[in-house]
């Protein structure tokens, strides 16, 4: 799974050609914790398919202010370099299976 910052964040998300699932959460964040291992089982299952980033909203504060990140965890997917779904606050995987297969 990528870390992302704000200053990689153009080219590893928004210039992807594959479909990228970003999970903007926190390390203080207890929800968070539970979506994590989700979220890189993901990145193990769909590795090739699909790429798996995580973005602290502390260290990529522009990013997640540029996508309006006010709740975490928030899950975005993109696809062409914009956003087309959304998952914010914890869910289990079959939630943010069903939401990735649909941009393969």
């Amino acid at each position: 799974m990528i870390e992302l910052r704000d200053e990689i964040f153009e080219e590893t998300v928004l210039k992807s050609e594959l479909p990228v699932l970003v999970d903007f959460s926190a390390t203080w964040c207890g929800p968070c914790k539970k979506v994590a291992p989700i979220v890189e089982k993901i990145g193990e299952d769909y590795a090739g398919k699909v790429t798996v980033v995580k973005c602290d909203v502390e260290e990529c504060p522009q990013t997640a202010t540029k996508f309006g990140i006010m709740n975490i965890p928030t899950v975005l997917y993109f696809k062409g370099g914009q956003v087309v779904d959304k998952n914010v606050g914890a869910a289990p995987e079959k939630v943010f299976v069903e939401k990735l297969e649909k941009l393969l």
